[in-house]
């Protein structure tokens, strides 16, 4: 266990809080299918490994894994909680769809389990239980994982959990000879599968040392096998897998069902068709294979409209396949618009149908959307800022200017594309070091107040958060990054809380993006939230949150009791914490109200803004939540009101304030 916990970033393991997310779709409507299954695609990431040492260093032999999963399923046991609880339920899943090869079976008694946030466990305990028996059971993991992932795995889990096994490999090698060579197989079978993008092996050789055994399963997957002639076929073979359906075979019997139906509108036999393939978790194919065929043959829709309408309605296709289908439609319908020019509008065509007729859930249309009518309207124009706005974010990071963006910022005159400009801004960060990431945290709380509403900052992050998934593909750690960012923007007050909900509801359920949003949310939800949160890039002095708090009451008590102003003003600049002056400002406002000695505070803050110490926009943040708070200091300051009103007066007299707050009631 601590091997496998040793490996994880600590980026991982703020990620892999005690999340819980539900899975939203039913089971799929066919029954249980043995091992004829299809390799499906997506990414996987991993876990220590060694099928019998990793048990024993657990203490298996002390439980029955049976006797627990039994009670689990009867109802007389609680869902799992810890990653521990996890493991003891999840090893009999394994066992027994070895013995059976029922993987209808064992992705129901899988999402049973309902902790979604260890899957990744499961995707590098089936492979390391796997590679330590014969050729039949690594068939069979390959084959579980392609059809798990469309409904159960998404592909951070499973990108995870194969990096975990490549962190592992050398643990792995202990007990398993030839680990090296089957876990290249597995790679090379998953990204062959689609199940990992070939890209992941890049990403994952500069996340492990050059010297480590995972970087030499990584050189042999590449050179043996993906770069070998006719490897697909090769690897598939390796473990017996030509008795089964390939990917491309699958996909080329759904073309041929789809364009035979087309030509005899014969539904029932269309019907019989997709049952007999016996892919129920790869239906989510026949969904975006239909509707790109309405799309390039527009007399074909209201067949295609009935097709699946029909499927849906008699549970031949279930609603999250119909979904997921939609969701890959969606995702590429730009590459479908250089074939087909109207793709986008004769897509949207076929959604209003399909969210009319009741059978695609209305919510879809909110992700779908997802700012696309803005970013259509003027494609050119939206090119031309996502350009200039990338230069002004690299100059940023090299000077820490926060001023001159703004300006530069300002002279491009489009606040139509803030949202835009928010989601470049913490794309690059993210593939960048620490440095930019905390520089990004810290542009965006001034941006807040100077130039961007709450409602932009939302629909960049909604706009980051619906692509999550595709981003993941470059970026590794990107959902856990991207979820620290949030959590960050609730800390410094960009958003508040509730704006996660709101952010939540614009996203389709159970996707990626709507598992960052939770991941936030547990992150926000932890003991000393504000403390870690604050420090998860290196930012200001990392002092806790609590402590800048105290530093800043304790010199502005004494400043108020006779110190010196020029002092004053040289602690606050040795805080290190320009984004977090709005504290200074709300503090002191407090103390002037509360101590009767309010011209000696107003003094200091005037030189801070003076001297620039103090900026406009924290100026304005600390007088915000002051007012914020006012019904709450009225209770211990009863003229409260009335001194914060005259407060307000004399800062806007000398120009303190933004005109947004002066000029609120």
């Amino acid at each position: 266990m601590a091997a496998e916990d040793g490996a994880r970033s600590p980026t991982r393991m703020l990620a892999e809080g005690h999340l819980r997310v539900s899975t939203g779709g039913g089971a799929p409507a066919d029954g249980g299918i043995a091992v004829r299954h299809l390799p499906h695609h997506h990414t996987a990431k991993k876990e220590g490994v060694g099928g019998k040492s990793e048990e024993n260093n657990h203490g298996d032999a002390d439980f029955s894994p049976s006797q627990e999963l039994d009670k689990l399923v009867n109802g007389t046991n609680k869902v799992p909680a810890t990653l521990d609880d996890y493991r003891k339920l999840v090893v009999p899943v394994i066992e027994e769809y070895f013995s059976t090869g029922d993987v209808q079976l064992a992705a129901s008694e899988l999402r049973t389990l309902g902790s979604d946030q260890f899957h990744y466990y499961f995707v590098k305990k089936l492979i390391s239980m796997a590679m330590d028996r014969h050729d039949k059971e690594k068939e069979m993991a390959s084959i579980m994982l392609s059809a798990l992932y469309a409904d159960l795995l998404g592909s951070f889990k499973m990108s995870e959990g194969f990096m975990m096994l490549l962190e592992s490999t050398e643990d792995l090698s202990v007990d398993i000879p030839d680990a090296i060579d089957v876990l290249a197989v597995f790679i090379a079978r998953a990204v062959v599968d689609e199940i990992l993008p070939p890209v992941f092996l890049t990403r994952a050789r500069a996340l492990l040392p050059e010297s480590s055994k995972g970087v030499e399963v990584l050189q042999v997957a590449e050179k043996s096998y993906l770069s070998a002639p006719h490897h697909a076929e090769l690897v598939e073979r390796k473990w017996g897998g030509s008795t089964y359906f390939t990917v491309e075979a699958a996909k080329k019997k759904i073309q041929n069902i789809l364009r035979e139906y087309i030509e005899s509108g014969d539904t029932d036999e269309a019907f019989r068709c997709i049952r007999e393939l016996g892919l129920p978790f790869f239906h989510h194919e026949v969904v975006k294979r239909a509707l790109i065929l309405g799309m390039e043959n527009p007399s074909s829709q209201p067949l295609i409209l009935k097709l699946l309408k029909e499927s849906t309605a008699g549970g031949l296709i279930s609603s999250n396949q119909v979904s997921k289908g939609f969701s890959r439609v969606a995702e590429s319908v730009d590459d479908l618009s250089l074939d087909v020019p109207s793709a986008k509008t004769l897509f949207d065509k076929l959604l209003s149908a399909a969210i009319s007729e009741g059978w695609l859930d209305a919510s879809f249309s909110k992700s779908a959307a997802s700012d696309e009518d803005m970013l259509n309207a003027s494609g050119e124009k939206v090119k031309r800022f996502k350009e200039e706005s990338g230069h002004i974010i690299q100059e940023y990071f090299l000077s820490d200017d926060v001023p001159e963006l703004i300006r530069s910022l300002q002279e491009l005159s489009t606040p139509e594309y803030n949202a835009i400009f928010l989601k470049k801004l913490i794309t690059v960060a993210m593939d960048r070091k620490n440095r930019e990431k905390e520089m990004a945290s810290v542009l965006l709380s001034s941006l807040s107040l100077e130039l961007f509403s709450t409602d932009d900052i939302m629909k960049g992050f909604i706009m980051l958060l619906q692509s999550a998934e595709d981003t993941a593909l470059d970026i590794v750690d990107a959902p856990s990054e991207l979820a620290l960012f949030l959590a960050r923007a609730v800390i410094d007050e960009v958003l508040v809380p509730l704006n996660l909900d709101d952010i939540s509801s614009k996203l389709r359920p159970n996707s990626s993006g709507s598992q960052t949003v939770q991941m936030a949310s547990s992150l926000l939800a932890a003991r000393h939230s504000g403390e870690r949160i604050l420090r998860c890039w290196g930012g200001g002095t990392g002092w806790a949150v609590e402590d800048a708090k105290d530093k800043i009451s304790k010199l502005l008590e004494e400043y108020n009791t006779g110190g010196d102003l020029g002092e004053a003003c040289q602690c606050i600049r040795d805080l290190g914490m320009p984004f977090f002056n709005h504290e200074v400002v709300k503090k002191a406002l407090v103390v002037a109200m509360d101590k009767q000695n309010e011209a000696s505070i107003l003094a200091l803050l005037q030189e801070c803004f003076g001297e620039g110490l103090i900026t406009i926009n924290q100026m304005t943040k600390g007088f915000a939540r002051v007012k914020e708070g006012l019904d709450d200091l009225v209770l211990d300051i009863p003229n409260a009101q009335e001194k914060f009103g005259a407060f307000v007066e004399l800062a806007t007299g000398r120009g303190w304030l933004l005109a947004s707050l002066a000029s609120a009631p």
